[in-house]
């Protein structure tokens, strides 16, 4: 039987670029490549007019994804919406979508925001952008503010903290009723799939049992990478400082999200209300 998600994976690539949308590899240091889709607004032409198209050049936008999904894939709907206005940047995680490593570094939020700053200048940002994370983009985004403020302006987040404390991931797991993180994000049965999606998502629509089916066969490769990015995720309390943070950040948080507290997204300097 064909594999349904895969073939909408194929088809959404097509249609992406139909948008003016273009991936591209980024090696940022000797076996480690980062996969961005870009818009043609960040096309670096080395002709008479190229200093010109950069005073033209649209805002930068960053959009990082979470566990659930790529970047193409989780912000599919975006890039359509905002493809006209900015120039946009959506990078997939590492061991996921198409970037890879082969460093035997821990891989944290710290490890992909240094790789996200390094692909991004590689790919010619300049001025400094707005960054979206989802969930573990947002980890990684803080990591991004704090660690690169030259090149973050603002951000806005979703689904995510500042950093995930022992004792904040330890009442986060209880209220969603897990016992780890890989546990939710790493599924491996049809039925953990559609409670991933669930919790995850804002009503999420129905969908028959196949498609869970085919998400999990398509989606959740790289078990062994992504189960120590969980595990390098957690941090002790005492390690956690809770840094002033220069840039607007925007929360974004709905009445009933069952992962995180607003109330713990809000314990950090620097966020707009």
């Amino acid at each position: 039987m064909v594999n349904i998600v895969s073939c909408y994976m194929s088809m959404l690539h097509k249609i992406m670029k139909l948008a003016g949308m273009h991936p591209k590899e980024v090696e940022i240091e000797p076996g480690t490549v980062i996969h961005f889709w870009v818009n043609n607004n960040n096309d670096n032409d080395d002709d008479d007019n190229n200093a010109k198209k950069k005073s033209r050049r649209r805002p930068a936008l960053v959009l990082i994804h979470g566990f659930a999904g790529d970047g193409i894939l989780t912000w599919q709907f975006q890039v359509l919406a905002l493809r006209k206005k900015y120039s946009l940047y959506i990078p997939d995680l590492l061991f996921f979508g198409g970037s890879h490593t082969t460093s035997k570094a821990k891989i944290t939020p710290r490890f992909h925001a240094d790789c996200f700053a390094k692909g991004l200048r590689k790919l010619g940002v300049e001025e400094k952008c707005v960054v979206v994370g989802f969930s573990y983009g947002g980890f990684v985004g803080f990591q991004m503010a704090e660690h690169h403020p030259e090149l973050v302006d603002s951000m806005v987040v979703t689904g995510s903290v500042l950093a995930l404390s022992e004792s904040i991931s330890s009442k986060s797991l209880e209220r969603i009723g897990f016992s780890s993180w890989p546990d939710y994000l790493m599924p491996n049965s049809v039925e953990g799939v559609k409670v991933l999606l669930d919790i995850g998502s804002y009503s999420f629509p129905w969908m028959p049992k196949v498609f869970y089916k085919h998400y999990l066969e398509v989606m959740f490769g790289n078990r062994k990478e992504r189960v120590e990015l969980l595990e390098a995720l957690v941090v002790k309390d005492e390690d956690v400082t809770n840094h002033q943070f220069k840039q607007r950040i925007h929360l974004l948080w709905g009445n009933e999200d069952e992962i995180f507290n607003l109330e713990e997204a809000n314990n950090l300097k620097g966020y707009d209300p």
